[in-house]
């Protein structure tokens, strides 16, 4: 399998939308992610695509986001939910 690698980042009012070098665009809900959904728009362009696109990072947000973990529907992995953080 062919890791999904990310070229660039664009955003609306409720998603993220990631761009593949394959040609397809995933769309993510920014409320998988709150320190994203809470963030200005100044800031959610501020971010570097890493590892040579298999991962997203905010430095000013503290946020990092494996590009295959969002194919497979993961959200904000140190979020607690009711005490349990779902592990990656």
């Amino acid at each position: 399998m062919i890791e999904p690698l990310a070229l660039k980042l664009t955003f609306d009012q409720q998603a993220m939308w990631v761009h593949l070098a394959d040609g397809r665009t995933l769309g993510v809900p920014l409320s998988f992610f709150p320190r994203l959904q809470r963030a200005k728009f100044e800031q959610l362009a501020d971010y570097v695509i890493s590892g040579g696109g298999t991962g997203l990072h905010w430095d000013a947000l503290d946020e990092d986001i494996s590009v295959q973990h969002l194919m497979y529907g993961y959200g904000d992995q140190t979020a607690d939910r009711g005490g349990l953080a779902r592990q990656a």
